[in-house]
């Protein structure tokens, strides 16, 4: 067998052949279990966490170098000869070590899965996906996040699950018939301490919901990773890396995509049980907000949890990257790109309905904001003045913190549509520079 081409350098000067390497902290996941795709993807997890889907093919490469890593001080071609050997031999085809070098350097070094063949560390990868949480500060760490999992992951026990739904259902039927809910919203809105405290109580169900992820994946047997904070759009979100998951079935993800609604769900039946001892009405307009949270963390049309919920019911990591290909088919009536080739049939249709479904609801969304700008902007200046007149005349500091939150609240749609164009124009950018360049996208890691 002749030897391996050895990777030149920029200038054309060859460089030494090394035996490549699994990335530092990289591990090999397996097979996406339950997967939409025609032929099972496997999995990689990148040592920032992200997972990289492979073919079959490229997977046993990697699987390949890692097992025969102890052969890197050894002669070079023998240990490519060797990994060849191993990868045809579990491949059922016949490769040679010239294309294991090629298809390390052209395919898995550039995902950031290995080194190249001549022993150059890969580029830290990043996925971007479209809408996606930005500025993420990490404030617990693993082991934290794994041990309050732990505590709280008894709740998911079925004879738990089951008494939770039974009063949640309970609660709500309360809510819902209570003659309270309309003297407790005046009495909320009139009193500066009431309002400051319902949103102090939905920030606590927000990071509770995080704990529900959490826990959710300690019951399945995976640890969660890290649980911070970051910036959704505009608005501030807590998060928990749930990437593990993906070592579960489709039940055990979607259990976990809707463990956070679930103890939202907990949180009310808390806040009606503390209400119906104390009487303090306050605490039925909390039970309305957490309400809202739920219904909005279950809309499929943004990174929420209805999304994920979607994207594991079919077995697609990102759904929205399926929205340009769908697009042109259904308007420009082009064949179908390789992208939609490879998904199975029903998942085919299901990501087709969703993109035509989801993308005019998300363009009425937007425009509906739009044409709300001029009062909202009406409506910012009214109370920025108030907010003036009230300092001036020596308002309290809570009325103070009560009128500046209530600003801070109409600047935000305002902020997050102005965001989502954005994104939407430099992606439209991207995509069209791409498309006159005929150039193909770039493969990164899954979201």
């Amino acid at each position: 067998m002749g030897s391996p081409a050895t990777p030149a350098v920029d200038g054309g000067e060859p460089r030494a052949l090394t035996l490549p390497a699994l990335t530092e902290g990289a591990e090999l996941v397996g097979e996406f279990k339950n997967s939409g795709y025609r032929e099972p993807p496997q999995l990689v997890s990148l040592p920032n966490r992200q997972l990289v889907r492979l073919p079959p093919l490229l997977f046993l490469v990697a699987k390949a170098l890692h097992e025969h890593r102890d052969l890197a001080g050894s002669d070079i071609e023998e240990a490519l000869d060797r990994v060849a050997a191993a990868v045809s031999a579990e491949a059922g085809a016949r490769l040679t070590a010239e294309q294991v070098v090629y298809l390390v350097d052209r395919k898995l070094a550039p995902l950031g899965v290995t080194t190249y063949s001549d022993g150059t560390a890969p580029p830290a990868v990043k996925a971007d996906p479209f809408l996606a949480l930005k500025f993420k500060v990490a404030v617990f760490p693993e082991s934290f996040t794994s041990l309050i999992g732990d505590l709280f992951s008894v709740l998911f026990r079925p004879v738990v699950v089951a008494l939770a739904l039974i009063a949640f259902t309970a609660c709500e039927a309360f809510m819902l018939t209570s003659r309270s809910i309309a003297d407790a919203l005046s009495l909320a809105i009139l009193n500066p301490v009431s309002i400051l405290l319902v949103m102090a109580l939905g920030v606590a169900s927000c990071a509770f919901h995080e704990v529900g992820h959490a826990a959710a994946c300690r019951y399945g047997g995976v640890r969660p990773g890290v649980m911070g904070c970051g910036i959704y759009l505009v608005w501030p979100a807590f998060y928990t890396d749930i990437t593990e998951s993906y070592r579960l079935g489709r039940a055990g993800r979607l259990r976990t995509d809707l463990a956070g609604v679930y103890f939202n769900g907990i949180f009310v039946v808390g806040l009606t049980l503390l209400y119906l001892w104390t009487g303090f009405e306050p605490l039925l307009v909390a039970v309305l907000y957490v309400n809202l949270e739920m219904m909005q963390q279950l809309l499929p049309t943004l990174r929420f949890d209805g999304y994920y919920i979607m994207s594991d019911l079919v077995g697609i990591p990102d759904l929205f990257k399926y929205i340009g290909p769908i697009l042109k088919r259904a308007l420009l009536r082009r064949p179908a790109d390789a992208r939609l080739n490879d998904l199975k049939r029903w998942p085919q249709i299901f990501v087709t309905f969703w993109v035509l479904t989801v993308i005019p609801l998300l363009v009425f969304q937007v425009g509906l904001i739009l044409t709300q700008v001029p009062s909202l902007v009406a409506q910012d200046w009214g109370m920025m003045r108030k907010l003036a007149a009230a300092a001036a005349n020596g308002a309290g500091p809570l009325q103070l913190i009560t009128s500046g939150l209530q600003i801070v609240l109409l600047v935000l749609p305002l902020a997050g549509v102005a965001l989502i164009l954005c994104s939407m124009g430099r992606r439209t950018a991207r995509w069209a520079l791409r498309y006159v360049q005929g150039r193909p996208p770039q493969p990164v890691p899954d979201a």
